[in-house]
Formats: structure tokens, sequence, C-alpha cells
């Protein structure tokens, strides 16, 4: 059973995310919250699976919260009205796993939370290059990043082909390796950079400036 939490200041938001979530055989909301507050003093007890979570609220924000939940499990998807934009974009580099606009089809939805659930990232190639072309470069120019120095050659490489949008197959292809090792090199560079997720890892290779050599 997957276990969600909702986190929105509007109680017609929650209460519509709430309905589609609880009609789903596997999944089930087990608290909501109207702010990064009650969020945070709800997870001891909701110890939920998946966080909903709205960026613009009153009091501590979405991205104030995702800030706090540094070596919490909770997967983050973020819920929004808007298009990518640079809220967003600070959201991925905080540690959401990805994000999905309020308006979109409940199928979607329930697919998103599925899919963080399972550990994987929520971005398309396209969304990813979109986010990296335009608001990376505009928001996010080459800078100091933890943990870069403790990277491999291999694993800067494989970090920098992850910001492209290619899966782990698709970078394996480019490189001549097999997608499991892809997968390692690219765990294991989450891991020295303590990126929550590989949305995070995008933003930290474009903010280390790493990139493709053709």
């Amino acid at each position: 059973m997957i276990r969600v939490l909702l986190v929105d200041d509007h109680q017609l938001v929650r209460m519509g995310l709430r309905v589609l979530v609880d009609r789903e055989d596997d999944m089930r909301v087990v608290g909501e919250a109207d702010n990064g507050q009650q969020a945070l003093a709800q997870l001891p007890r909701a110890r939920p699976d998946v966080m909903l979570l709205d960026i613009r609220m009153p009091g501590m924000d979405g991205l104030a919260l995702l800030r706090r939940l540094a070596g919490d499990p909770v997967r983050v998807i973020v819920v929004t009205t808007f298009e990518i934009d640079r809220y967003v974009f600070e959201a991925l580099g905080a540690g959401a796993s990805g994000f999905i606009l309020k308006d979109s089809a409940p199928t979607e939805l329930v697919h998103a939370i599925r899919v963080v659930a399972a550990g994987e990232a929520l971005l398309s190639p396209s969304v990813t290059r979109l986010m990296v072309t335009t608001f990376a470069q505009r928001w996010a120019p080459p800078a100091a990043v933890d943990g870069l120095d403790t990277l491999t050659e291999r694993e800067r490489e494989i970090a920098a082909w992850v910001a492209t949008g290619r899966d782990n197959t698709e970078i394996a292809g480019a490189l001549f390796l097999s997608p499991a090792t892809v997968r390692t090199h690219v765990a294991r560079a989450m891991a020295k950079l303590n990126a929550r997720s590989r949305a995070q890892l995008v933003v930290l290779a474009v903010r280390a400036g790493l990139s493709v050599t053709p």
C-alpha cells in the first residue's frame, strides 16, 4: 500500500486529491497539511511513502519544507498550477522527484504516485531537456557543488549524461556500457552529491557545469 501525504493550503485541492488517491486499491491518504510546518509534524506518525506538495503556501512553503526533509525517505511530487518555472526548478534542486500540474488527468496523477513510490524519476526526457536549456542556464550558472570533487571521472561523465534527459538504457548505448553499470554509477553519484532524486542530480550536474563530450 502506497501511503500518501497531501500538503496544500487549499482545502478544495486537498479534497480532490484525496478522492483521486483513496479510490485506488494500492494507495491511501494518511494525512493532510496546509503548510510545511504541519507536514513536518505529521511525518513521524503518518510515515508517508509519497508527498504531494504545493510550493506556494503561507508560513513554511514547499521549498522550505523540502530543505528540511534531508534524511527522510519520503518521495516528493510537486503539484503546481503552473508549467515548469523557477519555483519548480528550485524544488527539483531541493530534492523533489518530479512535478505534475493540478489540471492533469486523474490517471496521470495516480501513475505519477506509483512511479515515484517505486523510486523512479518522474521527469520525461523532453521535460528534463526543457528544464536544462530554458531554466538551468538562466537561473543557475556554473557554481561550486558540494561533493563534486569526490566523483570519479566516469561518475562525472554519467551525471552529465543524466542531465541530457537520457535514461539509463540510452546512456548505456551511447557509452557502450550495460544499463546495470550505468545504474550503479548514477546511484554512486547521487550518494556522493547527497541527491535525493534523479531530478536533483540533473540540477546539480547543470549547476556544476558538467556537459557531455561529443
